[in-house]
């Protein structure tokens, strides 16, 4: 069983990127779970988070410990929610994690639709400029789920798998779209994995399209 730690946050003003709700709490007790996310939680650029494939943002607690090992210096930094998860947990990782799992959890239905696409608002919150593309090059990216049941919920409910829909691991789908050359072969398989977001999809799609990789500079390191 997986007891998640759940986290919302509103939208703040940050002098170095602007409007975010990266900055979490921790919600104790109940709360309620909608098509969009949890009650309470607030998404600034909602062309990039946020929205029904992105309803919530999952991150394994146990990246910390690694990162804490990376920036010793930094390492009272590196504890959850500082990467802005909605979700924290132990045991489940990007390996053991697939495209279109859905899961119990409360009331509720979640299901997962993409990795989590790192970008400079990590860089600058947690103060260390090469994060979002260290995140990216190592797969720990954590992901991203849709609502497909909403209710009631809580950290004292567990996440229970109730069904597979693909066989493509978060961290396959990671290292196709980051890590892999041009590979139409391996982007029409993830296309083609049950729950995949939109946007991952489209994000394939163009690069068929137009035979090459996007660049990923704008999204890791900002203007």
């Amino acid at each position: 069983m997986h007891y998640p730690d759940v986290y919302i946050g509103t939208i703040e003003q940050y002098p170095d990127f602007s409007l975010s709700a990266i900055a979490k709490r921790q919600v104790d007790g109940g709360i309620a779970l909608t098509p969009f996310g949890l009650e309470g939680d607030q998404q600034a650029e909602k062309s990039y988070h946020g929205g029904a494939d992105r309803a919530l943002c999952h991150f394994p607690r146990e990246h910390y410990a690694w990162l804490r090992q990376q920036f010793p210096e930094e390492e009272d930094r590196f504890h959850p929610p500082a990467f802005g998860e909605n979700l924290s947990t132990l045991g489940m990782t990007e390996d053991n994690v697939f495209i279109g799992d859905i899961f119990r959890w409360g009331e509720t239905l979640i299901q997962v639709t993409q990795p989590r696409a790192p970008c400079y608002k990590l860089n600058h919150f947690l103060d260390c400029q090469n994060l979002s593309p260290l995140l990216q090059q190592s797969g720990r990216c954590g992901w991203l789920y849709r609502v497909v049941g909403t209710g009631k919920t809580s950290g004292d409910r567990p996440l229970e798998l109730l069904t597979r829909n693909s066989e493509v691991s978060v961290s396959e789908a990671i290292s196709i779209a980051f890590h892999m050359p041009f590979d139409e072969e391996q982007y029409r398989r993830l296309m083609s994995a049950a729950g995949i977001s939109a946007s991952w999809s489209k994000t394939m799609q163009m690069r068929l399209v137009n035979r090459k990789i996007e660049d990923f500079g704008r999204r890791l390191f900002g203007k």
